[in-house]
């Protein structure tokens, strides 16, 4: 038994798993942006790279939590 409520199959676990990985990646591409910003002379095009690279992330997911709960989104 886990203390996340019913047992998730191996493909949601995965789902998860996922999820977790890129909402860590998701917040360490926020504190780069933000370092990056307070920079004496800030490289707007290297901010510019991780801020879509922060939307794409961001676009996984919405997909994969879309696909953990269909039941809320339809």
């Amino acid at each position: 038994m886990n203390d996340h409520g019913p047992e998730l199959s191996e493909e949601e676990q995965a789902l998860h798993d996922r999820l977790r990985d890129l909402r860590q990646e998701h917040a360490d591409l926020d504190a780069s942006i933000e370092a990056l910003g307070h920079m004496p002379i800030p490289d707007q095009l290297m901010i510019a790279r991780l801020k879509r690279k922060k939307l794409i992330l961001r676009d996984e997911m919405v997909k994969i939590e879309a696909r953990i709960l269909p039941d809320i989104i339809a």
